[in-house]
């Protein structure tokens, strides 16, 4: 079982991760910064339509700062989804912003709204956090999904990922009437393998989303992490391996059942090669990204040393012992999964 006992402590943009991410368009001027929005006066909690606490609360702001805060965030939103149109703004309105006070990154969450045809949408707004960064780069290479995000100074601006969260989904949708597990279990051994290889930690039910696609004969399904705070953080390998988290129990044991081993091992090559195929059309930005993440400090020494033991015991390969930083840790990961 996957188990993290201590909060992650976060780190900050090194002046070589500003440079890579001015390089490749993610460091921009925004309008506002993260800590602007903390001047709201008041707050209250945010219930869901059942009247469950959802654990965020909406913030108000005083009247004299209101127009200035929601003015900016629209031109953020109008950078993030159309690079810097400002003729979408007109048609915007922000709804709401509200903030979970828990989290890592203490994130803002932006409500957008379209005043033609009513359509929301969201953003998050974060203090920036470098694994955070690492993570969502690395997930932006190397699985099949875009990612839309950019930085300005200790700032961090995310695009909403939509889909069903995990949990909800195992509650709710696995009886439902054109439910394929044999598809969503395909689907997680896939999901299972990316993070493991790329060393992205924490991935519980929670921290991912479900997205379901209809196909011209059944349901598609795509596994999303949206936390990327535990990137190559953590010094236990089962804590970058969806698999062991008791929260994923139930599609564990659904592959358990509609799965053979040999269809596993299966599905384990096929996402090793769609990772080895992405490492090879992004060699440049890789290398970049690689290069800077050696240099960044992004762990502590005691989990360093564990997590490189662990992995050397799991591949049998005594190279994991000679790394010297997390980002050496990853780029040997990625370099295993060239060779086979």
């Amino acid at each position: 079982m996957a188990l993290i006992t201590k909060k992650k402590i976060p780190f900050k943009i090194s002046p070589r991760l500003r440079k890579y991410l001015t390089k490749y368009g993610r460091e921009k001027e925004l309008p506002i910064k993260y800590t602007d929005l903390l001047r709201f006066d008041n707050a209250f909690p945010l219930y869901d339509k059942k009247g469950k606490d959802t654990l965020w609360e909406t913030v108000m702001y005083p009247q004299n700062d209101l127009e200035e805060i929601y003015e900016a965030l629209k031109i953020i939103y109008a950078d993030l989804k159309t690079d810097g149109d400002a003729a979408v703004i007109k048609h915007l309105v922000v709804d709401r912003v509200d903030t979970c006070t828990y989290a890592n990154t203490k994130p803002f969450r932006i409500r957008i709204v379209n005043k033609i045809n009513d359509n929301h949408d969201y953003f998050y707004i974060k203090l920036a956090d470098a694994s955070r960064i690492y993570g969502l780069e690395l997930e932006h290479l190397l699985s099949p999904n875009v990612m839309g995000y950019c930085t300005h100074e200790d700032t961090l601006v995310e695009e909403h990922i939509a889909g069903i969260p995990a949990d909800q989904f195992m509650n709710n949708h696995l009886n439902d009437a054109n439910f394929n597990p044999i598809r969503l279990s395909k689907e997680f051994i896939k999901f299972n393998e990316r993070c493991f290889v790329r060393l992205l930690g924490d991935m519980h039910s929670s921290n991912f989303v479900i997205i379901v696609t209809p196909d011209f004969e059944d349901f598609h399904y795509r596994l999303r992490a949206i936390d990327f705070d535990q990137q190559s953080y953590e010094s236990s390998k089962s804590v970058y391996m969806p698999q062991y988290f008791k929260q994923n129990n139930a599609m564990i044991q659904m592959g358990m059942q509609f799965l053979t081993p040999e269809s596993v091992k299966q599905y384990q090559a096929e996402e090793r090669t769609l990772i080895a195929n992405r490492l090879r059309e992004e060699k440049s930005r890789m290398h970049d990204l690689i290069e800077t993440m050696k240099k960044d400090t992004l762990s502590l020494p005691d989990n360093l040393e564990s997590l490189k033991q662990d992995l050397a015991r799991h591949y049998k390969n005594p190279s994991f012992l000679n790394c010297k930083s997390m980002g050496e840790v990853v780029e040997l990961s990625l370099k295993l999964v060239l060779i086979h």
